[in-house]
């Protein structure tokens, strides 16, 4: 089980399954809600995610899409989008231990910043990531 939290620990929850899609976003969106350059996310199915502690804020970034953080110090913690019902991302470094789910690939790396440098061999995609 991976457990998480947001920075302040006020919003604390458990990981029950074995994570998958584990990627580096670059995508506008993200680096908004985050204000940073890229955000490492993770999926698990939806069944097997819970918060334990405490009750994040969500709000909707677009028609589709559902966010949530931490009310009280900020912390981003999950997207849902409408396309993936029973799935739910979450933001690899609010883990206890993010060490446990290394990144697999790059995502929307057509809207990287000029400034960001990704020099690993991991796999890169312009968009989103599709196994097909």
């Amino acid at each position: 089980m991976l457990k998480g939290r947001c920075f302040c620990g006020e919003v604390r929850y458990e990981v029950l399954d074995t994570p998958f899609n584990s990627t580096v976003c670059h995508c506008a969106d993200c680096r908004r809600a985050s204000a940073a350059p890229f955000v490492a996310w993770f999926s698990v199915k939806r069944s097997e995610f819970r918060f334990v502690h405490g009750e994040p804020r969500s709000f909707a970034c677009s028609k589709a899409v559902l966010r949530t953080f931490c009310p009280d110090c900020g912390t981003q913690l999950t997207y849902q989008h409408d396309d993936f019902p029973d799935e739910i991302d979450i933001t690899t470094c609010s883990l206890d231990v993010p060490d446990l789910v290394p990144p697999e690939h790059h995502t929307w790396t057509s809207s990287k910043l000029p400034w960001v440098h990704v020099p690993d061999a991991l796999p890169k995609h312009e968009g989103s990531y599709s196994k097909g």
